[in-house]
């Protein structure tokens, strides 16, 4: 583990959009976590996908960032902690963790868990994603499943479950603003009105800095008060915060 003052977080991006890296960096840039983490970030090569859209993609982006640590151009051991920004059950959460002594999650398993803990306990209250692709709705529902210790296709009182917009994760910085601002908030409007939505998630790493829409479609469909209540959680932040409060907890309960 590094030993500077401050700790080092690297934000993994493991398809090879540098515009998407470069949207998740801004994302951040913000948070008071600068004042513990020293962020940097890397960007796949062009051997991996720029958009990872289904198992395939997923499978040639974990591919792509093991042959960079194999040849040493991703030195892992230089960071206190890992982020993989990929919104997916992404092998690499795992294998990562396997092979450094770094503090690894991903942006789905960090998601997960900051829902779970600002929707009400005992209440109705529900947390839902809305997502890219088709592909997703299924892949994200079955992890949510296998994350919560549940049987795939099971159902989940405080899940509503995952909505998707069509684009693909490229499409958020490609297409018009005005086109990607329609098919999103659709989405975000079916969940919305699917059950007591209180926390949605963006589940896409190139959604960074598109809370605006998913919060419009929550004052669209809930009205000023309630639509103002409703959490929108961005997976690159809610990781950050994740892998801080892991490594605290790492050294409180050792």
């Amino acid at each position: 583990m590094a030993t500077s003052s401050k700790l080092r977080a690297l934000i993994l991006n493991p398809n090879s959009s540098g515009a998407m890296t470069e949207g998740m960096k801004a994302a951040v840039s913000n948070m008071t976590l600068h004042e513990t983490f020293s962020i940097f970030t890397y960007t796949a090569p062009s051997s991996a996908p720029s958009s990872i859209n289904n198992t395939e993609g997923i499978h040639a982006s974990t591919e792509a960032v093991l042959k960079d640590i194999q040849s040493g151009t991703l030195n892992l051991n230089s960071y206190d902690a890992i982020l993989v920004a990929c919104f997916s059950v992404h092998p690499l959460v795992s294998k990562l963790s396997s092979i450094t002594t770094a503090t690894v999650t991903g942006i789905f398993e960090a998601s997960i868990l900051t829902s779970l803990s600002v929707i009400v306990t005992g209440g109705n209250e529900t947390w839902g994603i809305v997502t890219t692709g088709p592909f997703w709705e299924k892949h994200l529902n079955d992890g949510v499943n296998t994350f919560l210790g549940q049987a795939a296709g099971q159902t989940n009182d405080r899940f509503a479950g995952t909505f998707s917009s069509g684009l693909t994760a490229g499409d958020f910085h490609t297409v018009s603003p005005e086109q990607v601002n329609v098919r999103l908030k659709a989405a975000t409007v079916r969940l919305l009105k699917s059950s007591n939505i209180r926390c949605v998630v963006m589940g896409c790493g190139g959604m960074a800095g598109l809370e605006r829409i998913i919060r419009d479609a929550a004052l669209e469909v809930y009205g000023q008060e309630r639509g103002q209540s409703v959490y929108v959680v961005d997976g690159v932040r809610a990781g950050l915060l994740q892998l801080y409060q892991t490594i605290l907890s790492r050294r409180m309960f050792a």
